[in-house]
């Protein structure tokens, strides 16, 4: 198959450039810079890209589509299909599902049934635990995005926190190290606290006091001495505050960076003043904090101490997450709406174009060494996602994709939208509409 979108504005490497780009199979062929390029159309599908802005198929490096042993809540299938209609052309998935990826065969076990469901291409993370370290060493560099460590107890209960292996990860994991950051004994010590006054009915809106900012800073600055002790390649997902902006480096580009960091767009959006309103609904580990920890964290996206913006997509059942403060699970679905939701801070004047391009594509694209993705170049892989930046639309329960069929932006109104998504130089996403015949790649990457 071939497609030539033509006559649209192309986001790519720090530049807006109107022309065309014409695929072959699964691979981009050629980019003009002539909104009408002088080729024969035969055979070939046209996509009229007029007041439309083509980026590359944006990276998610944070999912939890709960597959396999969790799929009350979400599935491969289901979330990749959410995903796809977001403009989300690959992610990596965690492994804290039932059973637990903590195996070189159940990893795989993941990829295969991946393989045969994903609209979207796809990788998953290993999860390391207190006794496993002779499983992390079979990982092959190649075929897996990365090491996942929890050093703060989340969904799952994959808690690495004995120093000793934590160390021996850090200096022999053949491949990167992905580190959720919060201290244990913080956070149990302030729920001690707020348990003490309020009993099992602690207010949500103390959830970023329990999970709190010292917490995260005590466990992401371990986090960072351990990669510089070892020379390790860390990545830190899901950032959250003021503080810890100043252990991450910006005098250097991303793809250069031994220790890089990752934001979440509910951190982006969402302030602890919003407790009140949405509850648990915005309930997540780690916790939204103070407006101005959103603001810091802008500000280091656009600063480049923040490197990759992602979702943390993990979606619960609304009666999962309709309940008190400790029963209530943290996460929440975000990757249908994520790259939209960035295009509103750009609508409101946050950010650039150019810059979402290069922390949602390129820069996961660079740091993970994900081979031939990630940018609008000749002869890589023919990903794309093409918005409408003056289409104004509602998120409503009935254009909801997730699962569990809710979204914490329920209600919020976006002034651009996805139109297309395109996959291995396929259509897979067209005008509301899922192209369901197709199954996504593995990802490979070039360690």
């Amino acid at each position: 198959m071939q497609i030539l979108i033509k006559n649209v504005k192309i986001v790519n490497e720090n530049n807006i450039f109107k022309g065309s780009v014409l695929t072959n199979n699964d691979i981009i062929e050629e980019i003009y810079t002539e909104v009408n390029p002088n080729i024969s159309t035969e055979n070939i599908k046209v996509i009229d890209g007029e007041e439309k802005y083509l980026f590359p198929g944006i990276i998610d490096d944070q999912v939890h589509f709960r597959e396999p042993g969790l799929t009350h809540k979400a599935d491969i299938y289901s979330e990749s299909r959410a995903a796809v209609a977001g403009g989300v052309t690959s992610f990596m998935d965690m492994p804290n599902v039932i059973p637990q990826s903590t195996t070189i065969e159940l990893l795989e076990d993941r990829y295969k049934i991946a393989s045969e469901k994903s609209l979207a291409n796809y990788s998953f993370y290993f999860g390391a635990t207190n006794d496993n370290l002779e499983e992390i060493l079979k990982v092959d560099a190649k075929k897996v995005c990365g090491i996942k460590v929890f050093m703060g107890s989340s969904t799952g209960n994959m808690l690495v926190d004995k120093i000793e292996v934590l160390e021996e990860i850090f200096a022999k994991a053949p491949t990167l190290i992905a580190t959720h950051c919060e201290d244990e004994a913080t956070i149990q010590k302030n729920t001690a606290i707020y348990k003490e006054k309020y009993g099992e009915e602690i207010p949500i809106k103390y959830h970023p006091e329990i999970r709190s900012a010292e917490a995260c800073y005590i466990s992401s600055s371990f986090a960072v001495s351990l990669a510089k002790k070892h020379n390790s390649r860390l990545h830190v997902l899901h950032l959250t505050t003021a503080k810890e902006m100043e252990l991450f480096d910006n005098s250097i580009p991303s793809k250069d960076k031994k220790i890089t960091a990752e934001v979440c767009v509910h951190h982006l959006w969402f302030n602890s003043d919003m407790y009140d309103k949405k509850g648990t609904r915005i309930k997540w580990n780690p916790a939204v904090k103070t407006e101005n920890d959103r603001k810091a964290l802008i500000e280091a996206v656009l600063n480049n101490k923040l490197d990759v913006i992602a979702t943390d997509h993990a979606p619960h059942t609304d009666e999962e997450k309709e309940n008190t403060y400790f029963k209530a699970p943290s996460g929440g679905p975000m990757v249908q709406h994520s790259f939209v939701t960035m295009l509103e801070l750009y609508h409101k004047g946050v950010i650039s174009l150019e810059k979402i391009a290069e922390k949602m594509c390129h820069a996961p694209a660079d740091i993970f060494h994900v081979k031939n993705r990630g940018y609008i170049r000749k002869g890589y892989k023919a990903d794309f996602a093409i918005v409408d930046l003056n289409k104004t639309w509602k998120i409503e329960k009935n254009n909801i994709l997730y699962k569990c069929r809710w979204s914490p932006l329920e209600g919020q109104q976006f002034h651009s939208q996805v139109t297309h998504t395109i996959i291995n130089g396929n259509i897979v996403f067209d005008n509301g509409t899922i192209i369901e015949d197709f199954i996504g790649e593995r990802l490979e990457f070039d360690r």
